[in-house]
């Protein structure tokens, strides 16, 4: 249902730590109606051009916090608000070269009522400016 929503188109960039370019990032919405607390987003996966971001290579950062996937495993006292969008960040040496790049981002989500684990996708083309 709101798939098509999860890859927001602004703020696509290289991410920079202490002068050095480690990867980049981008803004991803919840795939989810209601908003969820941290400990029951069960994976993120970022994929770029065709290359899948290795999992301890993403990072999460929502007001101010940064987290690894691992520690969001235990974090109860954050959420992921609905229609709040989230810094997606991929740690890849070097960044990406300037241009058209293809985003694809997957949320797996544990919610209660559900007797399954689901996992919602959204793709997107996006620039990185030079």
């Amino acid at each position: 249902m709101m798939d098509n929503k999860m890859i927001c188109t602004e703020q696509f960039e290289n991410f920079v730590e202490d002068g050095v370019v480690k990867g980049f990032a981008f803004l991803g919405r919840l795939p989810y109606y209601r908003g969820l607390g941290l400990s029951m987003v069960e994976d993120i996966q970022v994929t770029v051009d065709g290359e899948k971001i290795a999992r301890e290579d993403v990072r999460f950062s929502v007001r101010g916090k940064t987290y690894t996937l691992d520690e969001m495993e235990t974090v109860y006292d954050d959420r992921w608000n609905f229609g709040e969008k989230a810094r997606i960040i991929a740690l890849k040496p070097g960044g990406l070269a300037p241009g058209n790049h293809r985003i694809e981002f997957a949320v797996r989500m544990r919610v209660s009522y559900l007797p399954f684990v689901p996992t919602t996708r959204d793709s997107k083309d996006l620039a990185l400016a030079a």
